[in-house]
């Protein structure tokens, strides 16, 4: 089925323990279509980039699949830059710097061809352009899945309670869970939120895995322990993407089949942070991925005698 994602497509300059890099490509929607695009071949972007864009990053994204008749590209402008610096447990950061740039008035325009979206991924981006995208849409996909962040709770909190209320599924990590619902207990925390709009949500709580809430049932997936993680970027976003992209691929949108979305998704951001950047996503096998999953699933297998 048909997946529409919508976000940034950015720089990002990034430093480790493990390392420093220049300008290499990133953003949200980035790590979300390059996730998907391993189980969804009908994967459309809306993105928003300078002309300082080279075309080999973009051709990087059409050799996966993924279609960028929605990425505009504007002349004598740059596009999003953000640069970060982790701190040793890899888990904190420090914002360098952050460049706005083309996305300081981004206004996401549908090409024709995507309105037979059935599935929408609203990347992390102002909530009232998340709204413009929903309400752009000829028909409501069968599913909407949203990502935001703290930020916009400080900063845009009335626009984000407006496009929460349209969703299916948000996701967020659980310190946002926390001030998004005013509680602490995490159970709370997603009966708040669902009590907002969306049915289903998940908290993703990095190295410790993800909660799923659906309804009132509740699926935990661990996350696979690693023993180098080199760059944590855009992992979020890459389980996202796998997790819809896994939705998209069946149609299936049940509570069962999303404990497995939320499976594939954890095993792609596994990938992820194992290189710079989306740099491991752009060359994966079916077999790695099936062989992850395998690892995830024996992982959290286990007999009662």
């Amino acid at each position: 089925m048909s997946l529409l994602s919508v976000g940034s497509v950015a720089f990002d300059a990034l430093e480790t323990p493990f390392g420093k890099t220049d300008k290499i490509i990133g953003g949200a929607a980035t790590y979300i279509t390059l996730s998907a695009s391993y189980f969804t071949n009908k994967n459309n972007l809306v993105a928003v980039v300078g002309d300082d864009f080279p075309q080999e990053m973009i051709d990087i994204l059409k050799g996966r699949a993924i279609d960028t008749t929605g990425l505009q590209i504007r002349p004598g402008e740059k596009t999003f830059f953000w640069s970060g610096k982790y701190h040793n447990d890899m888990n904190t950061r420090d914002t360098v710097d952050v460049q706005l740039n083309v996305m300081g008035d981004f206004d996401p325009i549908l090409p024709t061809v995507y309105n037979d979206c059935e599935f929408l991924m609203l990347g992390n981006i102002s909530p009232s352009v998340q709204k413009k995208v929903i309400e752009r849409l000829p028909k409501r996909p069968k599913l909407i899945m949203l990502d935001t962040m703290n930020f916009w709770m400080d900063t845009a909190w009335d626009d984000l309670m407006d496009v929460i209320k349209l969703v299916d599924v948000l996701t967020v990590n659980d310190e946002e869970a926390r001030q998004l619902s005013g509680q602490y207990s995490l159970v709370k925390a997603a009966a708040a939120i669902q009590a907002m709009g969306p049915q289903t949500v998940i908290i993703k709580k990095g190295e410790h895995g993800a909660l799923l809430f659906h309804g009132g049932s509740i699926f935990f997936a661990p996350a696979l322990p690693l023993e180098e993680v080199f760059d944590p970027t855009g992992a979020g976003d890459t389980f996202a993407g796998g997790f819809i992209g896994y939705l998209a691929s069946t149609g299936d949108v049940s509570f069962n089949n999303m404990k497995r979305g939320i499976i594939y998704g954890s095993a792609m951001a596994s990938f992820c942070v194992e290189k710079f950047g989306a740099e491991r996503l752009f060359n994966l096998t079916i077999d790695e991925i099936n062989e992850r999953v395998a690892q995830f699933v024996k992982l959290a297998a286990f007999e009662i005698v």
